[in-house]
C-alpha cells in the first residue's frame, strides 16, 4: 500500500469521519488472502456506538464505491473503535482515559502504573497507589515523559468520585454496586 493510496483514503473518508463528530484515529490497509482489508479506525470522546460505526461504514462504502480509490481488487471494509488496549499517543487519548488505570514506561527508565486524573496542554495528574497501606500520592508527569502509555483493564473500576465530597460522610450510592457506566472494551 503506497503512501499515496494511504492518503488518498485519507482525504476522501476523513471528512466522512468528521462531520459525525469523530476522529479518524487510523487507516491501514493489509492483505488477507485474494482480498485486502481497508480497516478504519474511528473514536471520539463519548466512545463510538455500533449504530454510528454502522452509519459511517454505509456511507464511507457509497464514498469508496464512487471514488474507486481501492482499485479493481476486492476489499473487505471494517469501520470499528480501537481496542481497550490500544496505546495512548495523543492528548485527546488521555484526556478520554481520565479517571481509569494507565501504566506509562517513561523514557527516564521504569514503569508508572497511577489513576489518570486530569490532563492539561503539558501533562498530566496521576494518583499512585500507596504501597504496603500507605495512602496514594499525587504526581505530575510531563507529555514529554512519557516513552509510550496504555489503560490498564479494570473489571472492578472504582466509580468516579467528585473530589469536593472527600470530606463528607453521607454517601448517596453506597448501597448502589450496579456500575452504569460500564463500557465495552470490545472492538464495536
Amino acid at each position: 500500500m503506497s503512501t499515496t493510496q494511504i492518503d488518498r483514503l485519507r482525504g476522501l473518508l476523513e471528512p466522512l469521519v468528521t462531520e459525525r463528530g469523530l476522529d479518524l484515529e487510523e487507516l491501514t490497509v493489509t492483505p488477507a488472502g485474494k482480498r485486502r482489508v481497508l480497516r478504519v479506525v474511528v473514536d471520539s470522546d463519548e466512545g463510538v456506538q455500533l449504530d454510528a460505526c454502522a452509519e459511517l461504514s454505509r456511507a464511507a462504502s457509497a464514498a469508496l464505491d464512487e471514488n474507486d480509490p481501492m482499485g479493481s481488487a476486492p476489499y473487505v471494509l471494517e469501520v470499528t473503535s480501537p481496542g481497550a488496549d490500544r496505546p495512548l499517543t495523543e492528548p485527546r487519548h488521555y484526556r478520554r482515559a481520565v479517571g481509569r488505570l494507565i501504566t506509562a514506561r517513561l523514557h527516564e527508565g521504569g514503569d508508572l502504573t497511577a489513576r489518570l486524573l486530569a490532563v492539561d496542554a503539558s501533562g498530566l495528574d496521576l494518583e499512585v497507589p500507596g504501597v504496603k497501606g500507605r495512602k496514594p500520592t499525587r504526581r505530575r508527569v510531563e507529555l514529554g515523559e512519557i516513552a509510550r502509555a496504555r489503560v490498564e483493564i479494570e473489571f472492578n473500576r472504582p466509580a468516579a468520585r467528585d473530589d469536593r465530597d472527600d470530606n463528607s460522610d453521607n454517601d448517596d450510592n453506597s448501597d448502589n454496586d450496579d456500575n452504569s457506566d460500564n463500557e465495552s472494551d470490545g472492538e464495536a
